[in-house]
């Protein structure tokens, strides 16, 4: 009796599936490296500060220690707070608030309070607007402080709530996202 050649005798390299090929597996190991290094960046580039550039960063920058310790020295002082809306429509008007409180629970007294937008992919739609003071409403006598502004873009925004007191200033920063229609 003849024994019949098999298909594997006569082709070795065919009896395999394309995956078990071990330039296959290099390349899909390589391919899927490449990849989770891109959503990692792509996640800090999200979650991380926006990073942007100040135009009076030389001036700013003369002091900065100074600055550091008077900043920390009154936060440690300072209860700052920011209110935003749960849910924040594209081109419908949103109302933040803001309170700041001192030690002993009695309001700040700022100079300027201002609010900023900055939005992480798209420095041209950034705005800044000041917040108007509203008068205490509670017993505790805390002034509330009101910014109503719309936003030209859904995403991602870093809200930045600034308070002067002469020479020093303190930022509140919070994240917000603007969803669309």
């Amino acid at each position: 009796m003849k024994r019949k050649p098999s298909t594997t005798e006569n082709h070795p390299g065919t009896s395999r599936p394309i995956w078990r090929n071990p330039w296959v597996i290099v390349w899909l190991v390589v391919i899927s490296i490449v990849l989770s290094v891109n959503a990692g960046m792509i996640y800090l580039a999200i979650d991380s500060n926006p990073g942007l550039v100040v135009e009076d960063y030389y001036e700013r920058g003369q002091n900065y220690e100074e600055t550091a310790f008077t900043r920390q020295a009154l936060s440690r002082n300072l209860s700052l707070r920011v209110d935003a809306p749960l849910k924040i429509k594209i081109g419908q008007p949103a109302t933040f608030r803001f309170t700041g409180t001192n030690q002993t629970g009695q309001s700040i007294q700022a100079d300027v309070i201002a609010l900023h937008a900055y939005r992480p992919s798209d420095t041209a739609a950034d705005f800044s607007i000041p917040m108007t003071k509203v008068p205490a409403t509670t017993k505790a006598g805390i002034d509330q402080y009101l910014a109503e502004t719309v936003f030209p873009l859904k995403g991602v925004w870093d809200i930045i709530i600034t308070v002067k007191q002469g020479d020093i200033e303190h930022n509140v920063p919070t994240r917000i996202t603007v969803i669309g229609d």
